[in-house]
């Protein structure tokens, strides 16, 4: 799950299974099943302690040309020798888990002429952290800690570096999807030999624009009539993130409306299967109010779905509050339906 927000992850998992409860995430996190790990891009993401371990040494090198060419942090520290920082590094988070500002300090000693940023990254970029509780524990407030994968899980890192398996279940969750697609998920490079050894165990298609699709064999091919009810993303969702062409959740010359576009505190809200919404929430002393910001006028039966869906999740992500109010603006003249 895209984690980048710690709360995230809890919508994006409420909205996808039946009965999911608050503590169910945060007691595999405190227990540490599920971990908090920079992986696909550099972004944070909630996977299963097993995945991490499995999936880190595969986007490893994805992760470290990031880090030499697509930021500053690389130029910065060029001469430097980076197995020197990067064993003190590890043994630094490893005696107890730092925070960037308390870990950038402890570097400076032993490069003091180096950027103090640049050192903090490279320990970032390059080795396997974690970020420890309470960061990522629903209501919970703290600094964002990390330490290794290995000594906050007790296991060392899998071995096999090969894609294969990852962009089996990549094509899974979110095929067809292109090459490109796969590519700008994962941060990736080399895919086009992965899918020419997959080929046989794929099925492909071709888009409206002739590109390539693949998907797993027993992908599931619904009928396209199938009803889509509402579903509310939060700010960062690999739904949003798992394409380079994302038309097939946001219209056709709509690609700009998608919540985490608006801001760090908007999600989106699916209708039909497209971004139709963007909804925020807004707090007060126990109060709790769920707005919720159309696109296009819908037909009254598509507008109570979407208020009543999100009813549900303002339950969900304000079960504390006193008082909880949906609020639906309307695209057009701005008017407000209070629920």
């Amino acid at each position: 799950m895209q984690a980048q927000i710690p709360a995230d992850p809890y919508v994006a998992l409420w909205s996808r299974l039946e009965g999911f409860r608050l503590d169910d995430l945060a007691r595999l996190i405190t227990d540490r099943k599920a971990v908090r790990t920079s992986l696909f891009r550099a972004t944070i993401h909630l996977v299963t302690a097993r995945d991490a371990l499995a999936l880190w040494p595969i986007v490893q090198p994805a992760l470290a040309r990031l880090f030499q060419s697509a930021s500053p942090f690389g130029r910065q520290l060029a001469g430097i020798d980076l197995e020197q920082l990067l064993a003190l590094g590890r043994t630094l988070v490893e005696e107890r888990p730092l925070t960037s500002a308390e870990l950038r300090p402890l570097l400076s000693k032993r490069w003091p002429k180096r950027d103090e940023d640049s050192l903090a990254a490279a320990i970032g970029y390059l080795l396997p952290l974690v970020q420890v509780p309470p960061r990522g524990i629903w209501g919970a407030s703290g600094q964002p800690r990390r330490t290794t994968l290995e000594a906050w899980l007790g296991r060392p890192l899998g071995k096999a570096r090969s894609p294969d398996a990852l962009i089996l279940r990549y094509l899974a969750a979110f095929g067809p999807a292109t090459i490109g697609d796969a590519r700008t998920w994962s941060g990736l490079s080399g895919l086009s030999e992965v899918f020419g050894r997959l080929r046989p165990r794929l099925r492909t298609f071709r888009d409206e624009s002739g590109r390539e699709l693949f998907d797993v064999s027993e992908g599931p091919r619904p009928d396209p009539e199938t009803p889509a009810p509402p579903r509310f993303l939060p700010v960062y969702d690999n739904l949003m993130l798992s394409h380079a062409d994302r038309t097939r959740i946001v219209r056709a010359g709509d690609r700009s409306r998608t919540g985490y576009i608006a801001g760090p505190n908007v999600g989106s809200v699916l209708i039909d299967g497209f971004v139709g919404a963007t909804w925020s929430l807004k707090r007060g002393p126990g109060a709790a109010t769920l707005q919720i910001v159309l696109f296009d006028r819908l037909p009254k039966r598509e507008r109570v779905a979407v208020e009543d869906e999100g009813a549900r999740l303002l339950a969900f992500i304000a079960a504390e509050a006193t008082a909880r109010e949906v609020m639906v603006l309307r695209p057009s003249a701005q008017e407000r339906t209070i629920r």
